[in-house]
This record gives structure tokens, sequence and C-alpha cells, in this order.
């Protein structure tokens, strides 16, 4: 279901834009129907509280918890089933936030990541994803939404910003806290620049050479690491926030001094910061992440040459909730990835 679909049905069941606005809030807050100042029955038109009731059973039949698997640092990983079988993951983080998912797999079939072993299976509806959010806040609240679960939010547009839209009015979270994370597609910056809530930007660079990039990330639309961090800068200048540029931590693949002098030519004087990410271990891939000496020994050096850099560990690792590994609990096939050599077929 899609967010603008809802919308329809509770117009054509009499409810005006304050009546919306409310039903739109409490759903996102998962709080019941009663909830506030007014009461329902003397705020709502008659034939809104008619049509309600099924209204709601639709949309609490969207999404339910599966199961949930907690982290020794206060993640929380959610195995969410949908309404017709097919299961995603959401994760709490530590502080309130949540990394959502907006696609079943994920086409782009990045090496080191589990989610698009089995390529794309479905979008994930606009109103799927608000539910992600409400089940999410059943456990905690919640201030802050990462698009950085399973699937490419640039390749389910129109269901993303629905519900970004959404997010950054009746329910509540910030702006800034709104992060759209993408391998990058010109779409992006065309339609995001024109929305009323504006999220931040995070952009999986991971290399600063294009024939890399192009066999981590296969599918991934064909820009270059140059035009995605000025497609960035533009869209940093123009909202006021500091573009997020992602890179995973890969033995031997990313973690030279050829990078390091890339970065530094890549991102001086740009408004942005660059996160660090080492590699978590996923079933089957043959990457590693390099020694902790060397990831912090990196951050310090591309930092004292003007490029702020920070060095990340997801959260959620001991519960296979961190960055890459999130996946629909299928079997899976092994995949091994050297540099330089062709690039194996992403099973099906």
């Amino acid at each position: 279901m899609r967010i603008l679909e809802l919308k329809q049905r509770l117009r054509a069941a009499g409810a005006g834009p304050s009546h919306e606005q409310r039903i739109l809030r409490l759903w996102s807050h998962a709080l019941p129907r009663n909830s506030g100042r007014r009461l329902p029955a003397s705020f709502f038109p008659s034939s809104l509280m008619a049509a309600l009731p099924a209204i709601e059973a639709e949309l609490a039949g969207l999404a339910r918890v599966q199961s949930v698997h907690p982290g020794d640092d206060g993640a929380e990983r959610l195995l969410v089933a949908l309404a017709d079988g097919q299961t995603v993951e959401s994760v709490l983080l530590p502080g309130g936030g949540l990394c959502v998912s907006s696609q079943v797999g994920c086409a782009v079939g990045c090496r080191f990541c589990m989610t698009g072993r089995d390529g794309l299976l479905r979008q994930v509806g606009s109103a799927e994803i608000i539910a992600q959010v409400a089940l999410a806040r059943l456990r905690r609240p919640v201030r802050k939404v990462v698009f950085m679960g399973m699937g490419e939010p640039a390749h389910n547009l129109d269901n993303v910003m629905e519900a970004i839209e959404l997010l950054g009015t009746v329910g509540n979270v910030g702006h800034k806290n709104l992060v759209f994370s993408t391998v990058g597609d010109p779409r992006v910056f065309e339609r995001l620049d024109r929305e009323r809530v504006k999220p931040a930007l995070a952009l999986s660079l991971h290399t600063t050479r294009a024939a890399l990039r192009k066999e981590l990330l296969p599918r991934a639309p064909a820009m270059t690491p140059e035009e995605l961090v000025d497609a960035g800068e533009r869209y940093a200048r123009a909202t006021g926030y500091p573009i997020q540029y992602q890179w995973t931590l890969l033995e031997g693949v990313n973690d030279g001094d050829d990078e390091i002098e890339g970065i530094v030519r890549l991102l001086s004087g740009k408004y942005g910061v660059l996160n660090m990410i080492p590699f978590n271990a996923v079933d089957g891939v043959a990457f590693s992440r390099p020694a902790l000496a060397r990831c912090e020994a990196m951050a310090r050096t591309l930092h004292a040459r003007g490029i702020l850099t920070k060095l990340r560990h997801s959260a959620g690792q001991d519960i296979d909730g961190g960055c890459g590994q999130l996946r629909a609990r299928v079997g899976e096939v092994p995949v091994v990835f050297r540099p330089g050599a062709a690039a194996p077929p992403i099973a099906r």
C-alpha cells in the first residue's frame, strides 16, 4: 500500500485535512485512536468513524515483527513479516535511531553486501516503510530514520519520498535526521532538491577508482566517483546538510595509500564527512576487514590532511544487524571476489 492510496481512502470516507493529519500522526507513532485531548467521536465525521475500523485493520496487517534479535550494544534486529509473506529487516540503533528497508532484496549486487544475494524480489510500499517505524516505536522512541536497510532507495524513489514526507511532518522526525542512503543515481539529485522535506544524503563511495567501483557495485548507475562527489556537493550546499560519504574498508582492496591520495583529491574543501566502516563479516564472501591499527591510521592521516573522517563501527554486528548484513534470512550461495577478477554472478 502507498500512503497516497491511504489518503485517498480517508478523504473518500469524509476526512478533512486535520482529520487526515491526526490519523497519520497516530499511526506513525503507534498510538491508539483515542490518544490526545479530543475524542474521535466528537472530532471525526460519522462517515469516517464508520470507515476507520477497516482502515485501521488493514494498516495493522501491513507488517508484524516475526522475531527480535537483541545485541550486546543495545541494537535490536527486527525480522518484519509483510502481508504477502515476504520479509524485511529493520534495526533499532542505540540512541534513538532506526534503520529501515525500502526493498525486499536489492538489484545493485554490491559484492560485500548480503542483501543483494538473491537480487530484487519486490518494492516495499511507502505504507510498509511507515509500518516498520510504527513497529519500532512500540519498542522504544525513534528520533532518527535512516534508509540504510535492505534495498536501494533510488530504485524505489516514489515510495521512499512519500515515507520521508510523512516522517518529516506528522511523523515528527527532524529533516536532517532522515538519511537517504544511495549508491548514486542522477534521479536522486534531480528529485530530492524539489521536495518539501529534504533528507540528509549518504552516498556510497567505497573507492576513488571508477573501475574498482564498477566491480564492487556492479549494477550501480554509471556515475564516476568524481560525478558522485560533484552532485553530492551541490545538494549539500543547497540544503545546508553535509554529505555523508560511506566507505566500507576492505583489506587489500580499498585501504591503500593510493586511495588516501584519491580521497584527498576528491574531498578536499567539500562540505561533507567521510564515514569509514570496517567490513562486517558476510557468510560466503571472501573479504576481510583491515586490522584496526590500519583503519585508525587511515582515519588519522586523512583527518590530518583536512578531510573530516570518522571511523565508525556498525551497531548490531553480533546479531548480523550491521551494514551489509541484512537479508530476508534465506539460504545463501557463497560468493568469492578478488580485485581484478571477473565478477561472479549474483545468485537468484
